[in-house]
């Protein structure tokens, strides 16, 4: 329960800096945590024993050209 107790913990730490998050079961042995704050992207899995934490940061600009969108999307089509 050491996994689950940390897991709770954290959301209860997000939920307390008003910052939304989601929650997903991508790995049999873990629940990832994803978030995102200004300039950066969050991926943490919770395991029983430990956590992996992977930070995605980018500058967020903003474009209005979708073309480049649907190219990455069709890869996986």
């Amino acid at each position: 329960m050491a996994g689950l107790t940390r897991l709770v913990a954290f959301l209860n730490i997000l939920d307390g800096a008003k910052i939304p998050y989601f929650l997903g079961h991508f790995r049999d042995d873990s629940v990832m945590v994803s978030f995102a704050v200004v300039g950066e992207r969050y991926e943490i899995d919770f395991f029983e024993d430990r956590e992996e934490i992977s930070v995605f940061k980018g500058d967020e600009s903003v474009t209005i050209d979708i073309a480049p969108v649907l190219k990455v999307i069709a890869e996986f089509v």
